[in-house]
């Protein structure tokens, strides 16, 4: 998300009304719900999270223990068995 100025942007009576709610403020506009993007739409985090997310699943599955994966992944030892659970689930399913 970027800022952008209102003065380049809103024609001059609706800034002013707009500033007779918040004068020098920042202001949220939330998008068209037609326009709206899932979380990591825009980037590459989810593909990163699921290559890692399988590495760990294989590192476990090769004999590694939990509280190291969680060490060596910076992640808390709640995270792995969540991670691992689901990839055992998947697997039989």
């Amino acid at each position: 998300m970027g800022y952008k100025k209102a003065t380049h942007i809103l024609p001059q009576d609706l800034l002013e009304k707009v500033q007779e709610y918040v004068d020098g403020e920042f202001l949220y506009i939330p998008r068209i719900s037609d326009n709206k993007k899932n979380w990591g739409e825009t980037t590459s985090i989810r593909q990163e999270l699921k290559e890692r997310n399988r590495q760990i699943f294989a590192d476990y599955q090769a004999g590694e223990q939990m509280g190291s994966l969680a060490e060596k992944y910076f992640l808390s030892l709640k995270s792995i068995q969540r991670i691992v659970g689901q990839l055992k689930k998947q697997q039989i399913e």
